[in-house]
């Protein structure tokens, strides 16, 4: 027998249309969630556990780095085999990269959710939820990290991203694939993430700004989040990581304070890398004190800084960490 922990934090899967209203809003809980499985998962008992019910565009980083801690906790348990947990679609990328990073525990952490809302009549949650469990109870999926599991596929949660606004199967990792999927009641692997990195911290730093280049952009967001409080910015740039003109003057005294300032891609795959110069090209921001993140997307990126920054180390450490955990150090 597996016993399985079904972590609810609300989200469309436990969401319905309220009454005499217009609204979906979060209000369902986990034991409804539950008796809605139209699979009889068999061998597998699922211990319900409502952390919180929100929508998941209300998340923030807090709230986050408390349920990727909340899960660190349920799998310390001996009779914790692995954990699923249900999250609306919108940040989900997110807090499952968050527990990426937090979690110490090799059992496995599924993050699900739905795109059709638990009073829709084709719901896809109670699926989702079956598959997820079925993911969470296999052996071979120790080690894997967290990852999200929906319409059938299994993704790595430093890999994937949500790339369609109302599709069932909105999920994609895009440059590396899905780590398995889910047949009926079969699952399969078929890769492992070769990148994997924990950071065993008891704080986050939430004060992470991100800011996205379109042409001609100015860099003045940059000088107003540093005067908001902004410990640390992500900057999703141009192609291989370069910016408008300006941004390299405007970035170095920012990088001088010791404020790290990352450099992310707006594009869907590739990695970034110092190349062109001519203003501020990924040579300009280079020499202006950026830290690269490689193929780790802008909103990972920013979860990644977070953490790191909740270390409380000066930025040459932080440095050395990010490029580590992005895969862009050349050690």
């Amino acid at each position: 027998m597996s016993n399985i922990r079904l972590i609810t934090t609300g989200g469309t899967i436990a969401s319905s249309r309220k009454e005499g209203s217009d609204r979906v809003v979060a209000n369902v809980s986990g034991a409804e969630l539950k008796s809605r499985l139209h699979d009889p998962l068999e061998g597998i008992d699922i211990t319900v556990d409502d952390f919180c019910s929100v929508g998941s565009f209300a998340f923030d980083l807090p709230l986050a780095f408390a349920l990727a801690k909340h899960i660190d906790e349920a799998l310390a348990s001996d009779d914790c085999d692995g954990v699923v947990v249900t999250h609306g679609t919108d940040t989900m990328e997110e807090s499952c990269y968050m527990a990426d990073l937090i979690v110490g525990s090799d059992k496995p952490v599924v993050f699900t959710g739905a795109q059709r809302h638990a009073g829709d009549p084709d719901t896809d949650g109670p699926r989702n939820i079956a598959e997820a469990v079925r993911v969470a109870a296999f052996s071979a999926a120790r080690g894997l990290g967290a990852m999200i599991v929906f319409e059938q596929d299994i993704h790595a949660g430093r890999d994937v991203t949500k790339a369609h606004t109302s599709r069932v199967d909105t999920f994609r990792s895009n440059s590396y694939g899905k780590l398995g999927e889910v047949d009926g009641e079969k699952v399969f692997i078929y890769r492992r993430p070769a990148q994997r990195f924990n950071a065993k911290v008891e704080r986050i730093v939430p004060e992470v700004e991100l800011m996205k280049l379109a042409m001609g952009a100015s860099p003045a967001f940059l000088n107003f989040a540093v005067e908001q409080g902004a410990r640390a910015i992500v900057i999703e740039a141009f192609g291989r990581g370069n910016a408008p003109n300006g941004f390299a003057e405007a970035i170095a005294p920012i990088v001088e304070r010791g404020i790290p300032v990352i450099i992310a891609s707006r594009c869907h795959e590739g990695r970034t890398r110092p190349i062109y110069g001519g203003g501020s090209g990924g040579k300009d921001l280079a020499d202006a004190g950026v830290i690269f993140s490689g193929d780790l997307s802008s909103l990972k990126a920013r979860i990644l800084a977070s953490v790191l920054l909740g270390r409380g180390a000066d930025i040459e450490d932080f440095r050395r960490e990010f490029e580590k955990a992005a895969g862009t150090h050349s050690g």
